[in-house]
């Protein structure tokens, strides 16, 4: 059996949202090194603060500023930071209840180990030299003998240019093991031939395969090669660029359409090149096309043959 195949993989984009009067004063108030809370109805200081009360779901406008010292309430060590931590040394993820506010805020402690940590600690806050109006402009907390109070003032949430939107990079790396169905088919992608395989109850095909049949949760093992030419059963038409390397060679508009391969029961998706967007139509009958030192199709184009009486593919839309 060929070996398993496995991957490093990526998944990256911008997350951007737009900040209510709540958030923005909050993150704005960071940046000019002010903690402002929500009080409840209740009387509660809520840091950070929140737009709608957790308990009544009541709307909550009232700004308070509270301390930026406070008290340890739960700690974890991590002695082990990875990328984009907030401290590239081992540090201390804490839950701090600053002075004035009645809830913590998860955060991180600069201390030189473990043993310098413990629920009860007072701390306070370490500003960022830069600060962009971001939870990223309290670099850590540090550890700090002053005493509690109950500091905790009202505030009107204005400051001179407001934050009122935020880009937030997410990504997760992770390593892809396709399994044993999925490596035999990417591998026989790369010797420019399509497998799938056969359930041995519904005896459907599928490609890619999956190792199981969705429908009557067999397992498949029998591999059958199907294709390579199909019929386009849906398709809808791009007309937006995607930003990654994948993709700068191709101009939209473009089209993009699931694709039912002969003697496979179930479409698989590919771009469709090779004749106009605005003539590709359900029924046309494709093939792929393969480039250089490519594991897989580039794109599919059309052969030139009548397109599909629709019953011949109504059951794969």
């Amino acid at each position: 059996m060929p070996d398993v195949l496995s991957a490093p993989l990526v998944v990256e984009f911008p997350f951007t949202r737009s900040l209510g009067p709540v958030q923005s004063a909050f993150l704005t108030g960071l940046r000019e090194r002010t903690v402002l809370g929500v009080r409840t109805g209740d009387g509660k200081v809520l840091v950070p603060p929140v737009e709608y009360d957790p308990v009544t779901a009541e709307e909550l406008r009232e700004l308070t500023e509270v301390a930026t010292t406070g008290t340890v309430t739960a700690w974890a060590w991590n002695p082990a930071p990875r990328r984009d931590h907030p401290l590239a040394t081992p540090f201390g993820w804490v839950l701090v209840k600053l002075d004035g506010a009645d809830t913590a805020l998860l955060h991180v402690l600069d201390a030189p180990g473990p043993e310098a940590v413990n629920t009860g600690m007072r701390v306070r806050i370490r500003w960022a030299p830069q600060r962009t109006g971001a939870i990223t402009d309290i670099a850590c907390f540090e550890p700090y003998d002053g005493e509690a109070t109950a500091e905790s003032t009202p505030h009107s949430g204005e400051f001179a240019d407001p934050i009122t939107g935020i880009v937030t990079p997410a990504r997760l790396d992770y390593t892809y093991t396709p399994g044993r169905a999925q490596s035999a088919y990417l591998n026989a992608l790369a010797e420019q031939r399509i497998v799938g395989e056969r359930c041995l109850s519904c005896r459907k095909v599928y490609v890619p395969p999956r190792g199981a049949c969705p429908t009557c949760g067999v397992a498949t093992a029998e591999q059958v090669e199907v294709g390579p030419r199909g019929t386009v059963t849906t398709y809808c038409i791009v007309n937006i660029k995607a930003k990654n390397a994948m993709n700068d060679a191709i101009e939209v508009p473009y089209v993009y359409a699931h694709i039912a391969l002969d003697g496979a029961g179930l479409a698989l998706h590919g771009r469709i090149g090779g004749i106009p967007y605005d003539q590709v139509r359900m029924g046309l009958r494709v093939e792929p096309v393969w480039t250089e030192g490519g594991r897989h199709p580039d794109h599919y184009r059309p052969t030139g043959e009548p397109d599909a009486d629709y019953d011949a593919y109504k059951e794969l839309l």
